[in-house]
């Protein structure tokens, strides 16, 4: 049976406030004061979630680029925000964010080739002791009580010993397929059949795949090609 619009809002809400019952399992005992690397922003701000049936709300939200969860401060205390399937978009501080599967991507630039980002990070652990006085380091967590847990406790400020490499993933939307990239090659072969008129873009501006203003760049570009790439 196809759920009403006020049933999905409550379902959405019921959602949260299950969630909040749950504090010794799913959230960090921690403030927004105390954000830590694997968070987006650097603290919480206002912002305002719309819903697939028209509603809104304002909640505190950050985003967890280890966990790729939506975060929000209620009362010192930090949840993992549910019911995504209701969500329509959230903004945050003046950027968009839309649910796709269980992760949020950011809307970067619209237009026929539509630009998104999946922010992400790895967890990478205290260097351990290696040969000849050095350390080595691993992308495994288990080092760590507390952090290799339920969900919630990604949201921990973390021990100034660990770091978080930030590793985002580029999406493009064209004829409402997705596709991704994370370097030139990979771009490229999204569009085969301006490759030469792109690798000519790319060399004169010196475009580095490693730079978001660089990526918007070759995306407004493409965007001026589209009338031949369709």
């Amino acid at each position: 049976m196809k759920k009403t619009s006020c049933q999905v809002y409550i379902t959405l809400i019921l959602g949260i406030l299950i969630l909040s019952d749950l504090t010794g399992f799913l959230t960090a005992q921690t403030g927004p004061e105390d954000a830590s690397p694997q968070f987006l922003y650097p603290d919480y701000s206002e912002s305002v979630v719309r819903l697939k049936n028209g509603q809104t709300r304002t909640l505190s939200l950050n985003y967890n680029i280890v966990t790729e969860s939506m975060v929000y401060e209620q009362d010192g205390k930090l949840y993992d925000l549910i019911g995504l399937e209701t969500i329509d978009t959230i903004f945050i501080r003046g950027y968009s964010f839309v649910p796709f599967g269980k992760v949020f991507h950011e809307v970067v630039l619209t237009g026929p080739v539509t630009l998104f980002i999946q922010h992400q990070g790895t967890l990478i652990p205290p260097g351990k002791p290696a040969g000849y006085g050095g350390t080595s380091q691993t992308s495994s967590i288990t080092s760590y009580s507390g952090i290799n847990t339920a969900g919630g406790f990604y949201n921990l400020k973390l021990p100034s010993d660990y770091k978080v490499n930030v590793n985002p993933t580029y999406w493009v939307r064209m004829d409402y397929q997705m596709q991704s990239f994370i370097n030139k090659r990979q771009f490229l072969k999204i569009f085969p059949g301006q490759s030469g008129e792109l690798k000519q873009f790319i060399k004169k501006n010196r475009i580095r795949f490693d730079n978001r203003e660089h990526i918007v760049r070759v995306i407004n570009y493409c965007n001026e090609l589209f009338p031949v790439i369709r």
